[in-house]
């Protein structure tokens, strides 16, 4: 089930995660248990995103919610209520068995599973569960959550298998949250199938050499995003935390590098970014590195410039820039393009210059990042995406 699908994901995928004291969600995938539950009004807020830009983007499309349990999950709960205003045709939703997880927690069927006449004790440990959405079946006049028929799958609900795969191609868009550590494996799950999606990922996702071509290229970009880039996840067993991470007073643990991943279009990728010019950044920036400087600094070996801020990127500025990895949140492709990013080779043909032992002991970190010199030694920058404004 994000973070739901976390859960299941994780176990769906037999992977383990890490949430450990004083280390964020990026280092989940060390841990036994990966248990985290999205909140009902970030799905709500983030899907609204996308009926604002396009009403009628859910209209008639079947959504698959793989190794997602309506038992426990917002997301099943949340497109099942809004059935028929999104105008869905069918929802899917499928679960992953519990003997196949790797944390196992002493586990008990549900009310809801355990009342059903299709429940099956021999099967409700070893199997996952497949959900179905498309009909009135109490007869209300309304299809929604209280319509949804289940049954087992005959395997285990892996999001890899046969079965599920054949989910995945019915499907028109996947919305989901899968493990960390599987980003790149179930992110090339969705685009071998050429589908829409919705997901939950790290932010640092985007450096990975499998994700940031498609980033590159506009076949991926973030969602709307969580409130203040923070994400507030629900867990179910207590877990140790650093201070002011996890909130025992609401059962919520915040993170701060959470995105949604999409390539579902939405308004506010298309809001420019307000900047000022280069010469108005270097009189009145906010930011010390830049403010009454003579000029911005040149990397030694990218012919860019070294940008440490998204808001100080120069309006006016023709050439090549290295700017924060967290500048695709505010990323406008009709305002700017993405030349490559420092994290790599020169596989973009961008690089001007590779180190060698005689430059510098650290050359191989120089190599993998975009360098300036400071006070007459080269230092390497955190990683940068290259960018160039629109002609």
């Amino acid at each position: 089930m994000p973070v739901e699908a976390s859960d299941e994901l994780a176990a769906c995928a037999k992977t383990e995660h890490a949430v450990m004291a004083n280390q964020n969600l990026s280092n989940a995938k060390t841990a036994k248990n990966d248990e985290f539950y999205t909140q009902y009004h970030d799905i709500e807020v983030e899907v609204n995103a996308y009926l604002e830009y396009s009403p009628d983007v859910f209209r008639g499309k079947t959504v698959l919610l793989p190794c997602d349990d309506p038992e426990w999950s917002n997301f099943t709960k949340f497109f099942a209520q809004k059935f028929q205003t999104l105008g869905l045709k069918k929802l899917i939703s499928t679960s992953y068995a519990p003997d196949s997880k790797r944390y196992k927690f002493g586990y008990q069927p549900s009310l809801f599973e355990t009342d059903a006449p299709q429940y099956d004790a021999s099967k409700t440990q070893t199997h996952g569960k497949i959900f179905v959405l498309e009909r009135d079946k109490s007869g209300d006049g309304r299809i929604d959550y209280q319509d949804i028929e289940w049954t087992y799958l005959d395997g285990d609900g892996d999001f890899r298998s046969k079965e599920v795969c054949r989910l995945r191609d019915e499907a028109d868009i996947i919305v989901t949250n899968p493990p960390f550590s599987l980003f790149r494996e179930f992110l090339a799950w969705i685009m071998e199938a050429g589908k829409k999606f919705l997901i939950i990922g790290n932010m640092n996702a985007i450096t990975y050499k499998e994700v940031f071509p498609l980033i590159k290229e506009n076949k991926i970009w973030l969602g709307n995003g969580f409130k203040a880039g923070n994400a507030y996840f629900r867990i179910m067993t207590e877990k140790e935390f650093a201070n002011g991470v996890y909130d025992s007073s609401t059962g919520l643990v915040k993170f701060r590098n959470c995105c949604w991943f999409t390539n579902i279009e939405h308004g506010r990728r298309h809001q420019p970014l307000p900047l000022m010019t280069k010469a108005e950044n270097l009189k009145f920036s906010r930011h010390k590195e830049i403010k009454g400087k003579k000029d911005y600094v040149h990397y030694d070996n990218y012919d860019a410039i070294e940008v440490p801020y998204t808001d100080a990127i120069p309006s006016d500025y023709e050439g090549a820039m290295g700017v924060p990895i967290s500048f695709i949140d505010k990323y406008c492709p009709e305002q700017f393009e993405i030349l490559g990013i420092t994290d790599r080779g020169n596989e973009y043909g961008i690089k001007t210059k590779e180190y060698t032992l005689d430059d510098s002991p650290a050359y191989g970190d120089l190599n993998r990042r975009g360098a300036v010199y400071v006070d007459g030694v080269l230092k390497s920058t955190y990683a940068r995406l290259l960018i160039r404004k629109k002609q």
